[in-house]
């Protein structure tokens, strides 16, 4: 069995663990590992590449807010099209987007909606909102863009690497990964859906992390919305679409509890989906070119778990991303890596206040 050393061992290779081996590599010898043959396999690459400000508690918008503006320096300075505008709007009754927007949201009248979306009927929905600082984002890209600056700064990436085995010493890990042996002084635990399970197999206790369901689709349309025309959801969470460029994307957005593996849809769920939508808009609907269902893995209070184990010292949560995991991806790749290193945050060009601010929300139960 071959052997490595470093000094942080990241256990997953989704947008939690590719982001902050980006964001850590100047500062530290990084090893990631990744249990499936491919990056990004599982929720990473069934995203709704949706960037949406307004969406989620208060930690979780501050985190969005700053990663929209890291993503913006990217751009900047490599011409990577990272995102592209792309609205966001609420539907429903008066009363239920009265409770669901968010204060960003701004209130539109429903002739308003129909303007920018002219494929909703009149006759589904009586109220609306609009946020105008959302943006698509695209995935594929971002995670690349991670896995190559982290492997241009030294880091270690391994597919095909479960981990089978973590002991800790008192000084540091000895963890077998796929047929490594890797020793680490710190092990990251961004391992998704599987994080309590990469907990108990380290001897930490678990934070109650929760996978639930979430089904998406692809479908062809007569009347698809022209890319770039907002993303419509339901005040009442029973859908969203948006144009896509193969056609619309589609989501039931249902919440069910599932267990950690490659979840698939159920049959008929995206078929009744489409019944539903033709009450709701006028896509036209011709046929389903693919469906997938992704995890959103949360803990009961809905906010993500960044920070050292408070039992364990070794041992650094990145995990409980729930639906937020792109939209706060470098906004906690850049609060971990403060935590992690002990910098001072002005020195990586973070601010002191956001940055505890965040460490005390999310912090380790």
């Amino acid at each position: 069995m071959s052997s490595l050393e470093c000094d942080v061992l990241i256990i997953g290779g989704g947008i939690a663990g590719l982001s902050l081996a980006s964001a850590l590599a100047p500062f530290s010898n990084v090893v990631l590992v990744e249990s499936e043959g491919s990056l990004g396999y599982h929720t990473s690459s069934r995203s709704a590449r949706q960037l949406i400000p307004s969406y989620g508690p208060e930690p979780v918008l501050d985190l969005t807010r700053r990663t929209l503006a890291l993503l913006d320096g990217v751009q900047s300075s490599t011409g990577l099209p990272l995102t592209v505008p792309r609205s966001f709007l609420l539907i429903g009754s008066d009363a239920d987007v009265d409770a669901k927007a968010s204060a960003s949201m701004r209130r539109i009248s429903p002739a308003e909606a129909l303007a920018l979306c002219p494929q909703l009927r009149p006759e589904a929905f009586d109220a609306a909102a609009i946020d105008t600082e959302c943006v698509g984002t695209d995935t594929d890209l971002l995670l690349d863009y991670h896995r190559r600056r982290a492997s241009d700064d030294g880091v270690i990436i391994l597919t095909a690497a479960p981990v089978t085995s973590a002991r800790y010493d008192g000084a540091g890990w000895s963890v077998r990964a796929g047929y490594r042996l890797i020793t680490a002084e710190v092990v990251v635990n961004a391992a998704g859906a599987w994080a309590d399970g990469v907990a108990d197999l380290c001897g930490v206790a678990p934070q109650g992390l929760v996978p639930f369901r979430r089904t998406a689709a692809i479908v062809s349309a007569t009347h698809a919305p022209p890319v770039g025309t907002p993303m419509v959801a339901a005040a009442d969470d029973s859908f969203y679409y948006r144009p896509d460029r193969e056609g619309v994307l589609i989501s039931p957005c249902e919440v069910e509890r599932a267990e950690p593996g490659d979840a698939q849809p159920h049959p008929g769920d995206v078929e009744r989906l489409i019944e539903h939508l033709a009450t709701v808009a006028d896509l036209g609907v011709t046929g389903i070119t693919r469906a997938w269902t992704g995890l959103r893995t949360e803990r009961a209070s809905g906010l993500p778990v960044v920070g050292f184990d408070a039992g364990h010292p070794g041992f650094f949560w990145l995990a409980g991303q729930g639906g937020y995991g792109f939209q706060t991806s470098s906004g906690m790749a850049e609060l971990a890596t403060v935590l992690l290193t002990g910098a001072d945050p002005e020195d990586l060009g973070a601010d002191s206040v956001r940055i505890q601010a965040a460490a005390q929300a999310l912090r380790a139960s």
